[in-house]
């Protein structure tokens, strides 16, 4: 996700546009607010309808927990995940130290359980 200013709108269009091209999702801000966010359309987000693909978007760039992604979706967690599901877009994260040590403790487990 990009950041551009109101100021960038006049002087960097064809950037916030190649990075909708690109896919990018950018947020444009006003004295440091954000104002409004540009979200690049896709096939996806024409058939999924603009709010769900907008919140499986936001997810996907964690701007969003899954929360409030799905109140946005107006979807309950269970159908907005399944849409992600679908999509795949991945729901649960973990950075590769956190899966190892997630990894080695149910291999501890198991090889308890086995004497």
């Amino acid at each position: 996700m990009n950041l551009f200013t109101v100021r960038d709108l006049r002087e960097r269009t064809g950037e916030l546009i190649r990075d909708a091209e690109a896919g990018k999702l950018s947020v444009v801000t006003k004295h440091g607010r954000p104002v409004f966010v540009a979200v690049p359309l896709d096939e996806q987000m024409i058939q999924a309808g603009l709010p769900v693909a907008l919140a499986m978007r936001l997810y996907e760039e964690e701007v969003l927990s899954l929360g409030k992604a799905a109140r946005l979706a107006q979807l309950s967690p269970e159908a907005f995940i399944e849409k992600l599901g679908t999509a795949g877009i991945p729901v649960v994260r973990y950075d590769p130290q956190e899966l190892d040590s997630e990894l080695a403790v149910r291999r501890d487990i198991l090889e308890r359980q086995d004497k």
